[in-house]
């Protein structure tokens, strides 16, 4: 596990996994195609087709709500880590103001409509603010082959926190054509990328391990998702970019974090 300790600052964390979020229901499943999030279009459509009544979430039972009161392991490493891309992204954007992130389990409500686990992490622009249910995590290992960790884990709020930067520079966006949705997701990678990268001397990662955050970025591959979802693969459909152009990005920017502006020199 990574040294987060060496940060002492504390990103916006807001924790919901302790209340019943409810439905999102038709119109917030239709609200969420304008979002842009971490994973490929399939999870965004099952999401879409099951409709209100399926969308449904189970209630936070009374155990688990007591299980998330107060301030436990995985709020304080959400916490540290946004601290720190925070503190990177301060330091490289004057106008920077910090997101918040909130964790829940299920569902629960934003001011794009609703957050479902069904979707995965995405950040919603309207009210500056990533929504993370951990339990995504699971599914990125079980169903999408990622390795895992919390290194992992670092890498996509990392790139949530790229589509806050890229809604600061007014580059975010909601009407795209998939070329220009690839080049938002890649360029979010690889600012992913430049925060790892500034952290990489200060003795935060263990050897080896920023290979889960590259693992991570394959995993959530266009082509990756359609094989292990539908068997084929369909290019013309792409709308984050490829396992090897995720990858790529990624490490682009984790070799030039005193450069920020190299992600807007990178070929799709």
């Amino acid at each position: 596990m990574a040294n987060w300790n060496k940060f002492n600052r504390r990103g916006n964390v807001s924790d919901r996994r302790g209340i019943s979020g409810g439905s999102i229901g038709i119109v917030g499943a239709i609200l969420v195609l304008g979002l842009t999030y971490l994973t490929g279009g399939d999870v965004l459509n099952t999401a879409i087709n099951l409709g209100a009544d399926q969308l449904q979430q189970p209630n936070i039972t009374e155990d688990e709500r007591l299980a998330f009161e107060g301030l436990d392991e995985y709020e304080e490493f959400t916490g540290l880590v946004l601290g720190s891309i925070d503190n990177y992204w301060q330091l490289q954007l004057p106008n920077y103001a910090p997101p918040t992130l909130v964790l829940f389990r299920n569902s629960t409500q934003s001011s794009c409509g609703g957050a479902s686990s069904l979707s995965g992490p995405h950040y919603c622009p309207i009210d500056n603010t990533i929504y993370l249910d951990e339990t995504f995590f699971n599914d990125l290992e079980a169903k999408f082959g990622a390795r895992g960790g919390d290194v992992a884990e670092a890498y996509v709020i990392a790139h949530e926190v790229g589509h806050h930067v890229q809604n600061i520079q007014n580059n975010l966006g909601t009407s795209r054509s998939n070329s220009e949705s690839i080049e938002v997701e890649l360029t979010a990678d690889c600012y992913a990328g430049l925060w790892a990268g500034s952290i990489a001397d200060l003795g935060v990662f263990e050897d080896g391990e920023i290979t889960e955050a590259v693992d991570a970025a394959a995993a959530v591959g266009d082509d990756n998702i359609q094989k292990r979802t539908q068997g084929t693969v369909h290019p013309e459909s792409w709308t984050h970019g490829s396992s090897e152009q995720r990858k790529r990005a990624f490490t682009l920017g984790y070799q030039n974090s005193n450069n920020p502006n190299i992600c807007q020199q990178m070929i799709i």
